[in-house]
């Protein structure tokens, strides 16, 4: 093994690397796919992930083999959320949002570059968004992504997008960072964001971002829902009540 694969400072890198791919995959990963993901060697992927599993980070199924986070990262979520205020703040209304909506409604924070869900109200129904609290999400392709970085300063949004790149996730998303930069001066002048099957085919968001006291972003609010439920017809309800909603948070943060 090369010396710099034992420094302790790699051996964290790769183990933190682990745990976040794990977060942003509904159905798990072997050890090989972490391997070829983080390109690191099977056998180094392997002992460190009996590591998280001993400590409860992570927990492996029997049958698929398949690694998946464990309950230990839940008591450290949860303690990092309770120190966030606005999410104490946003539950009662997001939980409005949802029963005048009838679409599933997110809060989420932008953090090293993507947005992060730091809460979700489920719709009631059948029809239920593969999102969970935690989930990071690309900022050009999303409503809350939008909305999180359309009133940033211009030189910030190109160096950001720069840095990380505007991943293809459908044949809607875009891809161009002109034809973003466009998409978010829209942003700004509507008040709202649309995720036009820009993330997942068949899905379309509107979110809106939550100002602070000091008048910048804190946060962004949205909802999600199929193709047919937000449509030609119901999207400019839909934003309005999007918007209000993120309009009541913002007071609450005074």
């Amino acid at each position: 093994m090369p010396a710099r694969d034992k420094s302790p400072s790699t051996a964290v890198d790769r183990a933190l690397g682990m745990l976040e791919a794990l977060a942003d995959s509904a159905q798990g990963l072997t050890n090989s796919e972490l391997s070829r993901r983080l390109a690191i060697p099977k056998s180094s992927a392997s002992y460190l992930l009996r590591a998280l599993e001993r400590r409860g980070y992570v927990r492996r199924d029997p049958e698929s083999g398949r690694y998946r986070p464990g309950l230990k990262v839940l008591s450290l979520n949860r303690e990092v959320l309770t120190g966030l205020g606005i999410r104490d703040a946003a539950q009662p209304i997001l939980r409005q949002l949802v029963e005048r909506s009838g679409l599933t409604a997110h809060l989420a924070v932008l953090d090293q570059g993507q947005a992060v869900y730091i809460e979700k109200v489920d719709a009631p129904g059948f029809i239920k968004m593969d999102t969970w609290v935690g989930r990071r999400m690309d900022l050009h392709s999303t409503s809350v992504g939008k909305s999180l970085v359309a009133h940033l300063p211009a030189p910030e949004v190109e160096s950001l997008f720069r840095e990380r790149g505007l991943r293809k996730r459908t044949p809607k998303t875009l891809t161009s960072l002109p034809r973003l930069v466009k998409e978010l001066e829209k942003v700004r002048a509507q008040g709202y964001a649309v995720d036009d099957e820009e993330n997942n085919l068949g899905a379309r968001c509107v979110g809106a971002p939550v100002m602070g006291p000091d008048r910048q972003v804190q946060a962004a609010v949205g909802v999600s829902g199929t193709t047919s439920q937000i449509n030609r017809d119901t999207l400019a309800k839909v934003a309005e009540l999007v918007q209000e909603a993120a309009r009541k948070i913002s007071r609450q943060l005074g």
